[in-house]
């Protein structure tokens, strides 16, 4: 049984904090809209802060000027942050410190598997898809170039009640397996970095897309373990492309047309089922569109995720 580094801190109320936190793969399209105006509203309605983060963590997979990009179009859609933007390249101290803490607790491990040999030795063992099968938990691999990190995981369940889907619950161990923290080219992977992001920025509230919901309890496990306190969740419907996929670059999206951002704003309102109001300004959309998600969406302060992990 793995235990937490620090003690767990139960989520008390807090002055709200949320965020907008897009990878510069690319432009903002309907589906990066969607997610963005729910945060936004979801901390204006809570009379919150609303901040940006660029998730720039991945820089094979980045595009040239697609940050400055993401963040024009946030300005002229009126969506703009109430702090300073913050650069995920910037804090590749905060990810050692927290990488440091897990390796003095025993939780890391390297490991020297290849895709191709984690799906065939999940195939063999008959696992299902993806998960991994612990190959290298106990070999005491060094720590050297080629070797991704890999955090420790145990059978108790992770669970949590997400505002939107209701309880959500994952044994990782089984489901997903001890999961890489940084890559084997040296990259902090996406699970520690925004775990480590969320609490150093004192996040409160995280509105995102539904296809996030099964990386959650990886993160409040991750929480759990530093000590953390588990914000609230909301995970939105994504918007889907006409194969029935997640809305994205690579099947078809488009960015958004900074002409018409009142008709763009409308159709990401109307995909949370937000009536349209056919205003004629930015000004008289949000205001009636943070009384819409006030009525709809506002949730009293000590609603959050389940402070427990579960034995049966």
């Amino acid at each position: 049984m793995i235990e937490s580094i620090a003690s767990s801190r139960p989520f008390v109320a807090r002055t709200y904090r949320g965020r907008f936190a897009p990878s510069p793969t690319g432009p903002l399209h309907a589906g990066s809209l969607v997610a963005a105006l729910a945060s936004w509203l979801d901390a204006r309605a809570h009379g919150g802060t609303w901040l940006v983060r660029i998730e720039d963590l991945d820089p094979p997979r980045e595009q040239a000027g697609a940050a400055d990009d993401i963040l024009a179009t946030l300005a002229a859609f009126g969506l703009n942050a109430d702090e300073s933007i913050v650069w995920q390249h910037d804090r590749t101290a905060f990810y050692e410190h927290a990488l440091a803490r897990l390796a003095d607790a025993g939780c890391i491990y390297a490991c020297r598997c290849s895709r191709a040999q984690i799906a065939e030795a999940a195939t063999r063992l008959a696992l299902p898809p993806g998960v991994y099968p612990g190959t290298c938990r106990d070999l005491a691999l060094p720590w050297s170039s080629g070797h991704a990190l890999r955090l420790r995981t145990d059978d108790r369940a992770v669970d949590f009640v997400d505002r939107a889907c209701g309880h959500f619950s994952q044994r990782i161990a089984t489901e997903v397996g001890d999961f890489v923290v940084r890559r084997a080219d040296g990259l902090f992977a996406y699970q520690l970095a925004v775990v480590v992001d969320d609490a150093e920025q004192g996040i409160t509230d995280i509105v995102r897309g539904a296809d996030l919901l099964d990386n959650t309890p990886r993160q409040i496990f991750l929480q759990r373990l530093l000590g953390i306190a588990v914000p609230r969740y909301l995970h939105v419907p994504v918007v889907r492309a006409s194969d029935g996929e997640k809305l994205s670059k690579q099947n078809g999206a488009v960015a958004l047309d900074r002409r018409r951002t009142l008709d763009e704003l409308a159709k990401a309102a109307q995909h949370f089922g937000m009536p349209l109001f056919g205003v004629a300004s930015h000004d008289a959309f949000f205001r009636l569109a943070i009384e819409w998600w006030h009525e709809h969406w506002s949730v009293p302060p000590t609603m959050g995720a389940k402070e427990r992990t579960n034995d049966g």
